[in-house]
């Protein structure tokens, strides 16, 4: 079985980074965020990188970061801005998988295994997405690439900021094993302790110890710190809200250049739609509405929507009624920068009546025909994976689109 491709990423100093937004001004003097700035007591929640220069530390007192840098400029939290920006974040990561499980306000997994076709491999959409979350939020990011989530979490803390790192089957031990214990996932301080007097310094150690003699040490934990140690985290990556009802489903790029005429229109919409249109098939969705965000070099965004005369989870719908949004709307000769083609008004497969055109007697056997179609790409793709199968003008292409190369690369 194929190893999956998971991300973890992580918004560099978030809560500092975005008080560095709202107030520009202290983005080049030494700046931390915490709970009362009033009292000596408060601690440091957060702080910008001139202030990790005079060695202030997240949890550390107010009055002990004064000693170190007696100017360090204090900022009281703005919890609705932080929350506001994670939005905005986990949206962009939304684009490129639905399997997004936030770890944190400013932190979340993505189970990026199927998006190969769409966005390249993993390390390729990783820096993609630092980019793109830097240009649209003015946050960075720093992102780890691995076969598991416990890998990637560690891989995104392995270099900050705004770096990518990649701990496959073949680095990881190079990477992690000499790394102090303590710089394990959920090895506390108290854990570490023990580890510690046992003789486990580093990750190498946990590692190559006797399994049964970790869950001595430290109970069942100790045993789930040796699987993750050597590899054996299998959790899977949730879907966004997934115990939320799920209200839309979409697919959206920004291309390597700018679209420029129908033919590079119809080669993202083709696989924007088809993406997406997978997607309600495997929630057993259908939408009712289409809608279309077209984004120019500059930064103009328009957005439209229609409604479609009957439920479909059908990627060939959704490809016609985008064509037909963009073409009333936009000059297919001008720019294009980013497209997104999103499915809402969702209803469950099961309830989704059809309205067939009694006139055209032909219509009802054409869409049985192209649910056939559709269903049996599924099918091979869930068997062979998401890449398995895609359109032949997807292979060379100079979008920034998917192409087989970027599947073998997994």
């Amino acid at each position: 079985m194929a190893d999956r491709t998971i991300l973890h990423c992580d918004c560099n100093g978030f809560y500092a980074s975005v008080e560095c937004l709202l107030h520009p001004e202290y983005r080049n003097v030494p700046m931390a965020v915490c709970g009362d700035p009033e009292s000596r007591h408060g601690v440091i929640l957060a702080k910008n990188e001139p202030a990790k220069r005079y060695g202030i530390q997240t949890a550390e007192t107010v009055w002990q970061a004064l000693r170190k840098c007696p100017q360090l400029v204090l900022a009281p939290p703005h919890r609705t801005e932080y929350v506001k920006y994670s939005r905005l974040v986990n949206e962009i990561y939304l684009r490129y998988t639905d399997q997004v499980e936030p770890f944190s306000i400013d932190e979340s997994w993505l189970d990026v295994t199927g998006s190969g076709l769409l966005f390249g491999s993993g390390p390729e959409i990783a820096d993609e997405l630092r980019r793109v979350v830097e240009e649209e939020t003015g946050l960075t990011i720093s992102v780890g690439v691995s076969f598991n989530k416990t890998f990637a979490k560690l891989g995104s803390d392995y270099k900050k900021p705004n770096a990518t790192t990649v701990l496959s089957r073949e680095s990881y031990r190079r990477l992690l094993y000499p790394l102090p214990v303590e710089r394990f996932l959920y090895v506390g301080e108290s854990a570490g302790e023990r580890l510690r007097r046992a003789g486990i310094r580093t990750i190498g150690d946990l590692a190559q110890a006797r399994r049964e003699r970790l869950v001595e040490l430290l109970g069942k934990s100790g045993g789930d710190l040796w699987d993750m140690a050597n590899g054996l985290d299998n959790a899977p990556v949730r879907r966004f809200g997934e115990s939320r009802e799920v209200k839309s489903v979409g697919n959206g790029m920004t291309f390597r250049r700018d679209l420029l005429g129908m033919q590079d229109i119809r080669l993202a919409i083709s696989v924007l739609a088809d993406s997406a249109a997978a997607r309600m098939r495997r929630h057993h969705l259908r939408c009712t509405t289409v809608q279309v965000t077209i984004r120019s070099p500059n930064f103009h965004t328009i957005t439209r929507q229609k409604r479609l005369p009957a439920p479909t989870a059908l990627a060939a719908d959704l490809r016609t009624a985008a064509i037909e949004l963009i073409r009333a709307v936009w000059n297919e000769h001008a720019p294009i920068r980013m497209l997104t083609v999103t499915g809402s008004g969702m209803v469950p497969e099961e309830d989704a009546g059809e309205q067939l055109d009694f006139f055209d007697t032909g219509a009802a056997e054409k869409r049985e025909k192209q649910e056939h179609l559709e269903s049996a790409l599924d099918a091979i793709r869930e068997k062979f994976g998401r890449d398995a199968l895609s359109f032949g003008s997807v292979l060379r292409n100079d979008l920034g689109i998917g192409s087989y190369k970027n599947q073998k690369e997994e």
